[in-house]
């Protein structure tokens, strides 16, 4: 059976430059091969009802000209095809998920307004591709806090006790293994708790933190032990910390190689496939690169 490749999306943009040099280097660790792929934009009025026209029947493609001068004399002996599409790249992108083992794309490329932190090129394909989807966030972004304790290379997985997804752990260890990195797994709980009596009364916390904290660390550890256990090789700390999870991820991202985190489930009221609003908080401002992991198929 054929190894599926790391597919890279690129449009002669800085930004995804920078998700080719990505994919590459994963593409190396897996011993997959990588995609190049440029999909010419046409307009979304034009062929409504094509999402993709197929490859460019002829003629050179500036874009990928570029890609494999980028890529020239790179030290990493990987098989490497380019290929040129036609259609509307918010609808093509996420369709290439279908055959890759993950879809790596700037987070910004040479369309939109330039005030947007994540283009919706981005957004589409971390909502509705069928495999993980690694944006790669251009320099200068900032964020508050502390640096790590210890240096050296760390994925960070977000992880919601309340819901765990398997999907995006199991990918964190496996990256973290690949990369023989130490993976942080960051399990935040809301704190202060409210709750409410009367109309409009907030009463007071009755929920000691220290036990919420250490509930929290006990469900945490225990859903971490399958990982643990395929992955022996991996240091998984768990961090339970207080406060919004997109915060902390965010936070945790300062120094990190990668930060995963997982894409909603389709629910029986909302089928659509959709992103929480953690995830797309984390997209917009993390500091390292995200890596978007779609909830495993349900079982048959």
């Amino acid at each position: 059976m054929s190894t599926l490749p790391v597919i890279a999306a690129v449009d002669g943009s800085d930004d995804s430059l920078r998700a080719l040099d990505w994919a590459l280097e994963a593409a190396h660790r897996r011993e997959a091969p990588l995609r190049v792929v440029h999909v010419r934009q046409y307009a979304a009025w034009a062929q409504a009802d094509v999402l993709v026209a197929g490859p460019p029947d002829t003629g050179e493609d500036p874009v990928l000209d570029q890609a494999r001068d980028h890529l020239q004399g790179r030290a990493y002996a990987v098989a490497t095809e380019y290929v040129g599409m036609e259609g509307v790249p918010a609808a093509v992108l996420p369709e290439l998920g279908r055959d890759a083992q993950s879809l790596v794309l700037g987070s910004r490329g040479r369309g939109g307004f330039a005030s947007l932190l994540l283009g919706s090129n981005g957004l589409a394909a971390a909502r509705d591709a069928e495999c993980p989807v690694v944006v790669v966030p251009r320099p200068g972004r900032e964020v508050h806090g502390e640096a790590p304790e210890e240096p050296g290379p760390r994925v960070v997985v977000g992880l919601h006790v309340d819901s765990p997804d398997e999907a995006a752990l199991s990918f964190a260890f496996e990256e973290a293994a690949l990369r023989d990195a130490r993976l942080q797994v960051v399990a935040a709980y809301p704190w202060p708790v409210q709750t409410w009596a009367a109309a409009g009364q907030v009463m007071p916390a009755v929920i000691d933190e220290v036990s919420v904290e250490s509930e929290t660390r006990v469900l945490a550890d225990g859903f971490l032990a399958p990982c643990r256990g395929r992955h022996p090789g991996v240091r998984a700390e768990t961090h339970v910390v207080p406060g919004d999870a997109a915060g902390n991820l965010v936070a945790a991202s300062r120094d990190a190689d990668l930060v995963v985190v997982g894409r909603h489930r389709r629910r029986l009221l909302a089928p659509a496939r959709m992103m929480g609003s953690v995830t797309h908080a984390v997209l917009l401002h993390a500091v390292a690169p995200v890596a978007v992991v779609p909830p495993a198929p349900p079982a048959e």
